[in-house]
């Protein structure tokens, strides 16, 4: 018999499920964040690069920089603090 799979991603089906209408655009693509703003994260199942674990989709998190393409962003975890690069697909602006 064989062994459910345990991979990084299971159980994230119905998070990651998207309606068949909706795409990506290429301004979501290549959205623009200044060093110091308040980003959402957004899993977008489309984009495959840069794209973070299930556990932090819904974090507010600070823009720190950028990395090549990517964005460097930070945000407290309990008392850790933790750096995730991501790809801006999978962030949204916050107003504050």
């Amino acid at each position: 018999m064989a062994q459910k799979s345990q991979g990084s991603q299971q159980g994230a089906r119905k998070t990651l499920k998207r309606d068949r209408r909706a795409t990506t655009t290429v301004n979501d693509r290549l959205k623009d964040f200044e060093e110091g703003e308040k980003a959402l994260v957004k899993v977008d199942s489309s984009v495959q690069e840069a794209r973070p674990h299930m556990r932090f989709h819904g974090k507010t998190v600070d823009v720190v920089g950028m990395r090549g393409q990517k964005y460097e962003v930070e945000f407290k975890d309990g008392k850790k603090t933790k750096t995730l690069f991501l790809h801006p697909a999978h962030l949204q602006k916050v107003e504050v």
